[in-house]
């Protein structure tokens, strides 16, 4: 269809996408405020969690003021419950808080990527490097940390077969989200990494964003 036919401008389709950028800001600024100011270093405080929270909080934002597109209140709750485990996760005390609400993050994305495609050839694959992963990671938990991070474990790898089942933004998102799970668990319970801290935290608001503006992708259609 021409757009001038319609009496519209030929940029328009450009200029609608214009909100979902600017709507993008606070999360990017956000980001920026926790690198700069690099919390972690600084003993825990409320400050620091509430800086830390500030860019999921954007996106969540984000989707609550944006038209269109599948932004539904269990997009919106995954966000939430990561924002939780995010505060949870500056105390020490509080990891396992952390876990069981990341745990449920994941359930939501995993309810919000649907069964379709089901795509069950991309399972053996995630299973093959997941299971040696949790395999090794388990011998190196205590004993009240092995049950909580089975459970996450399994939320996660379910999540990321049904990012990747959706494909496009879901599936980068999936993937980043698995990969900085990884590399916390290995630089928490294994062996401290050099910039670990940095990669976890990259790759984490990367994959939320990714995962957030796969709300504005359509279903993936089945292919060959």
């Amino acid at each position: 269809m021409d757009a001038q036919k319609e009496g519209l401008p030929r940029n328009a389709r450009f200029s609608a996408q214009q909100p979902r950028l600017v709507g993008l800001t606070p999360f990017f600024l956000a980001c920026a405020a926790y690198f700069l100011l690099w919390v972690p270093d600084d003993p825990p405080s409320w400050v620091g969690a509430l800086v830390k929270c500030l860019p999921v909080l954007s996106l969540a934002s984000f989707l609550w003021t944006s038209p269109g597109g599948d932004c539904s209140t269990h997009r919106q709750a995954a966000l939430l419950f990561s924002t939780l485990g995010d505060v949870c996760l500056v105390w020490p005390q509080a990891f396992l808080y952390g876990v069981l609400a990341f745990t449920q993050a994941q359930l939501l994305y995993t309810w919000v990527f649907g069964l379709r495609p089901l795509r069950p050839g991309l399972l053996p694959p995630v299973l093959l490097v997941s299971l040696p992963f949790s395999g090794f990671l388990l011998s190196h938990l205590q004993p009240d940390m092995v049950l909580p991070l089975m459970v996450y474990g399994l939320a996660l790898s379910t999540m990321l077969w049904r990012g990747l089942a959706r494909g496009g933004r879901a599936c980068w998102g999936a993937v980043l989200f698995a990969i900085s799970d990884s590399v916390l668990a290995w630089d928490t319970f294994i062996q401290p990494l050099a910039h670990g801290h940095l990669v976890v935290m990259a790759t984490y608001y990367a994959a939320q964003l990714f995962i957030t503006l796969s709300a504005f992708q359509g279903p993936r259609l089945k292919t060959s």
